[in-house]
């Protein structure tokens, strides 16, 4: 019963909520605006998308990198605080090969939120004809029945866009 008051009174009893941050900055738009069924549906989770403006793809949170694809195209975090998530640099980008992909981070690495993942150009993402829409998922979303994801809006790098 304490333990309740406590949260209602935001006393010690309340867990501060954690955020995913903007790994890129650009355009937050919502999954459902994603030219992708696996995203679109989330299926593989849900979270934010955005439309990068840098190449540049920062962690969104601090955690162990779970796995550096070969491809370099995706990065899957699991975060201090357990939540198990995917920055996913573009749309059917696997098909590249890594090409116009610099990963700057390996497996197992422990990073912090900022530091720098994958540097990617863009550019010629785009000229190979690639969506680079940026999807950024929560994988674990039943651990996390209050998420909220924030879109419609410009973001900068490390601008909050996920609340767990």
């Amino acid at each position: 019963m304490f333990d309740s008051i406590k949260k209602l009174l935001g006393g010690q009893g309340s867990k501060a909520k954690k955020m995913i941050l903007a790994p890129v900055p650009g355009k937050a738009i919502p999954m459902s605006e994603v030219a992708d069924p696996t995203f679109s549906q989330e299926i593989l989770g849900k979270g934010v998308a955005i439309v990068p403006t840098s190449g540049t793809v920062v962690a969104p949170a601090s955690g162990k990198v779970a796995v550096m694809f070969e491809t370099k195209h995706a990065v899957s975090i699991k975060t201090d605080f357990g939540a198990e998530l995917i920055v996913h640099i573009g749309l059917d980008t696997v098909n590249l090969k890594g090409q116009y992909f610099r990963a700057c981070v390996s497996q197992g690495d422990m990073v912090k939120a900022g530091d720098v993942l994958v540097e990617v150009d863009l550019e010629q993402v785009k000229a190979a004809g690639y969506d680079v829409t940026t999807p950024v998922i929560i994988c674990n979303t039943p651990d996390y029945p209050d998420m909220v994801c924030k879109s419609g809006m410009e973001v900068k790098a490390l601008d909050p866009i996920i609340e767990l």
